[in-house]
């Protein structure tokens, strides 16, 4: 996985994903994209992830429909 998937594990609970082999990629797309981080930087998207999206409940809960929406 991802080296941030491991932490967002109730994120894709709550969104009914389950992360396999098949999706991973493309749910990594999505995350980076929302992050607005060019694909494949794993360390700068996670840091952006908890700086501007995880660590408040509004942002969060706007993070979670963009990725739902995104891997529906």
């Amino acid at each position: 996985m991802s080296c941030y998937f491991r932490h967002m594990r109730d994120i894709f609970t709550e969104i009914g994903v389950e992360i396999t082999g098949e999706n991973k990629k493309d749910v990594d797309r999505a995350i980076h994209k929302i992050a607005g981080i060019e694909y494949k930087d794993c360390p700068t998207t996670w840091r952006t992830l908890k700086a501007e999206f995880l660590n408040d409940d509004r942002k969060r809960a706007a993070f979670v429909r963009r990725l739902k929406k995104a891997v529906g």
